[in-house]
C-alpha cells in the first residue's frame, strides 16, 4: 500500500495541468506545511524565525524542468534575490538550486551563465550554494557541470543520492575535487536498472557513502528524517574522532522540527532546507510521497477549511 501511495504521488507531480491550477490558487491544503510562502520576503520571515531557535538554513526557489531562456534567466535573478537578501537580512542561510531551473536542458552555454552569474554574487556575499540532484538521466550532465564550476569556485556543493548504484563510484570520482556534498536517500522514481528498489539495500548504500566521504576528510552533510542513519552518524563520527565542524544534518521545512530542534540543542549543525516560491506543485508532492504520515496532516487540513 505505502509504495503504492509514493507511486501514485510521484506521477501526480510530474502532472502539467495539476502544476498549473497549483500555481494559479496558491499554497492552500496544506502545503503551506512544507513551502515558506511565494516571496523572498515571507521565506526571509521563516529563515530569520529557524535562525532564531539555533538552526541554519539552506532556502530554494522552487522552479525545475525549464524549457526556454526567459523563465532559465528569471529563475537565475532569483537566486540573485535571494543572495542578496540573505546577506541584507544577515541570515545564517546558503542556496539551494536545481540546474534544470537555470537552464540544464536547454543548452550547456546558458546553464554556466547562469550559475556563474549566481556564483559569482554568492562569492561576493559569503554564501554557500548548493547544486541540489535532480533524476538519474540529468545525474552525469550535472556532476560534469559541478566539476568544472568547482575548479572556479569554493563556494559551490552538490548532492549525491543513496538509492543510485553508481553513487559509490561517484563519491570516489570527487574525491580529487574535495566536495562539499549533501548525501540524501534520493526521492525520484527510477528503475531498478539504476537504483536500489529495496529500502533496506538504499539504507546499507546510505551508510557506505556517509562512511567513505567523512573518512575521505571532506565536508558532509547527512539529509535524513531517519532516526537510524542519524545514529549511525553519532556513532561514526565518534569511532573516528571527527569534529563537528566537518559534518551537518539537514532536515526539510515542516518535517520533525522538534527532532531539528533536539539535534541543534546536542551541538551539531542543523540545516533546514526552506522552499519558497509558486512552483511548490511537484515539490510538495514528492514530500508527500516520501512520508504517508504527511498525507494524513495534509487530509486534516483540508477538512478542517
Amino acid at each position: 500500500m505505502e509504495q503504492l501511495m509514493r507511486d501514485f504521488f510521484l506521477f501526480l507531480s510530474k502532472n502539467k495541468t495539476l502544476t498549473r491550477l497549483a500555481k494559479r490558487y496558491g499554497l492552500r491544503f496544506g502545503a503551506s506545511r512544507f513551502v515558506a510562502g511565494e516571496t523572498i520576503e515571507e521565506a526571509v520571515h521563516v529563515i530569520r524565525r529557524l535562525n532564531e531557535k539555533g538552526l541554519a538554513v539552506t532556502v530554494d526557489y522552487l522552479g525545475e524542468f525549464v524549457d526556454n531562456e526567459q523563465e532559465a534567466n528569471e529563475m537565475a535573478n532569483h537566486c540573485l534575490e535571494a543572495i542578496e537578501a540573505i546577506s541584507r537580512e544577515k541570515l545564517n542561510s546558503q542556496l539551494s538550486l536545481k540546474m534544470t531551473s537555470m537552464g540544464l536542458d536547454i543548452s550547456d552555454e546558458l546553464v554556466m551563465r547562469n550559475m556563474r552569474r549566481i556564483l559569482d554574487a554568492a562569492k561576493q556575499r559569503g554564501v554557500f550554494v548548493t547544486i541540489d540532484m535532480e533524476d538519474y538521466s540529468r545525474c552525469q550532465k550535472t556532476l560534469d557541470i559541478f566539476k568544472m564550476l568547482k575548479k572556479e569556485y569554493d563556494n559551490v556543493g552538490t548532492v549525491l543520492q543513496a538509492y543510485l548504484y553508481r553513487t559509490e563510484q561517484d563519491i570516489e570520482d570527487l574525491k580529487p575535487y574535495r566536495p562539499n556534498l549533501r548525501l540524501v536517500k534520493g526521492a525520484y522514481k527510477e528503475p531498478p536498472e539504476v537504483a536500489f528498489p529495496d529500502k533496506k539495500d538504499v539504507d546499507e548504500n546510505f551508510k557506505k557513502i556517509i562512511k567513505m566521504h567523512l573518512l575521505n576528510g571532506n565536508y558532509t552533510a547527512v539529509a535524513t528524517h531517519d532516526d537510524a542513519i542519524i545514529e549511525y552518524t553519532k556513532q561514526l563520527v565518534k569511532e573516528y574522532n571527527i569534529p563537528n565542524s566537518q559534518f551537518e544534518f539537514q532536515m526539510l521545512y515542516g518535517i520533525r522540527p522538534e527532532r531539528q530542534l533536539e539535534l541543534a540543542r546536542e551541538g551539531y549543525t542543523m540545516r533546514v532546507y526552506v522552499p519558497y516560491g509558486t512552483d511548490w506543485y511537484g515539490y510538495f508532492m514528492r514530500r508527500l510521497a516520501e512520508r504517508p504520515a504527511n498525507v494524513a496532516f495534509v487530509l486534516k487540513g483540508i477538512l478542517r477549511k
